[in-house]
């Protein structure tokens, strides 16, 4: 086995995981995080955000969470969750030190450079990055030109900022209807999606839906198997949002085609002033420190159930749909990890060893540490 480490780039969930993952396939992991703690980017989404499987369901591989396994946790429970266990892990962990691109190593495998000009050469990669960084914000005719506040809503932290004011929410999955759905309390709020908003009950037959998922197998299945169930469903919902929705307190539109000056153009032709746009339109894979390699496909990576299908030593966690429904998900990242970590360490296997890593400061340093 190679004696330089595997590179794990990104210290959240999927991160994590993987650390754990690589200790049981005899590999030596250190994380690269840009944060200052290993928590990911769960201390930036927004301030209600809340887990839609319960706690008993949503753990990382070896630790629970603590309290009640019924409860929904939110975010900051989840960030709270995921320094306790960076504290487990017997793992090198650097924060503060964010990956700037990765090249093939002259001798094989990889060199790792970050913001600080430092490299480090590594036997394998893993992207684990996740993709909050990468934000996916449609582009409509006259947007340039919108004077009203226009924002991803992974720049969305409260609702009492849109107090009094008329909001669209664009998006018809589960964070576009949460979101909506808070601040409808303090504005007009006006959901604007392309196809009807579905629902999928939270629970059935008295358990919540993650116990089917679970007992049956289908969290273990890939999306093509699961496709006729989720395909009009986005939506967990305990009965709230719907009653929302039928009552009046949400309404929804058909998608707007284009920005005004001071509002928006209904499909039908219909102008309206409008004060805010938040688009909840999910993410891409925020991976451009890879295009030095050329395993991306347009920003997408070029893998199969998360091996790379470019370059030998190269894998990812934590893709939608990696290998399963729930693979970017802490319920489902664990198995990935398990998976892409066996499969990387037969990779690395026997590989010979490169140059030294450059810079004293980035020598490996033995024992469970979070260096900032």
């Amino acid at each position: 086995m190679t004696s330089e480490p595997v590179i794990i780039v990104g210290g959240g969930q999927s991160g994590m995981a993987a650390a754990r993952a690589a200790l049981t396939a005899g590999l030596r992991p250190v994380v690269l995080q840009a944060g200052g703690e290993p928590v990911g980017s769960w201390p930036d989404y927004y301030d209600s955000l809340t887990l839609f499987s319960p706690a008993r369901y949503s753990a990382l591989p070896g630790m629970p969470f603590d309290g009640d396994p019924d409860r929904f946790p939110r975010r900051d429970e989840v960030t709270a969750y995921l320094r306790r266990y960076a504290q487990t892990l017997d793992v090198d962990i650097r924060t503060r030190t964010r990956v700037m691109a990765v090249h093939p190593g002259p001798g094989g495998g990889y060199l790792v450079r970050t913001d600080t000009g430092d490299e480090v050469a590594a036997s394998g990669v893993v992207a684990a990055s996740g993709s909050f960084g990468n934000p996916y914000l449609p582009t409509l005719s006259g947007q340039d030109d919108y004077a009203g506040d226009l924002r991803h809503v992974a720049r969305y932290r409260r609702p009492e900022a849109y107090a009094g004011k008329r909001v669209i929410v664009v998006g018809a999955g589960n964070s576009a209807v949460q979101v909506a759905y808070e601040i409808a309390a303090h504005a007009r709020v006006m959901l604007a999606t392309r196809e009807p908003v579905r629902f999928l009950p939270q629970r059935l037959a008295g358990r919540d839906l993650h116990h089917w998922l679970r007992v049956t197998g289908a969290d273990h299945l890939p999306r093509r198997a699961l496709s006729r169930l989720v395909r009009h469903a986005t939506v967990l919902d305990t009965g709230v949002y719907r009653d929302a929705i039928a009552s009046g307190l949400l309404s929804r539109r058909d998608m707007f085609t284009a920005f005004t000056p001071d509002g928006v153009v209904w499909a039908d032709g219909t102008a309206e002033p409008v004060d805010a746009v938040i688009f909840a339109t999910g993410y891409r894979p925020d991976l451009a420190y890879l295009r030095p390699l050329g395993a991306l496909d347009h920003g997408a990576p070029r893998q199969v159930g998360g091996i790379s299908t470019t370059r030998p030593g190269l894998v990812y966690l934590g893709l939608e749909f990696q290998r399963s429904f729930a693979s970017n998900t802490l319920r489902g990242v664990g198995r990935d990890a398990a998976y892409v970590m066996t499969a990387l360490a037969a990779q690395v296997s026997g590989r010979p060893r490169q140059g030294r890593q450059r810079k004293a400061g980035l020598a490996s340093h033995a024992g469970s540490r979070v260096r900032g």
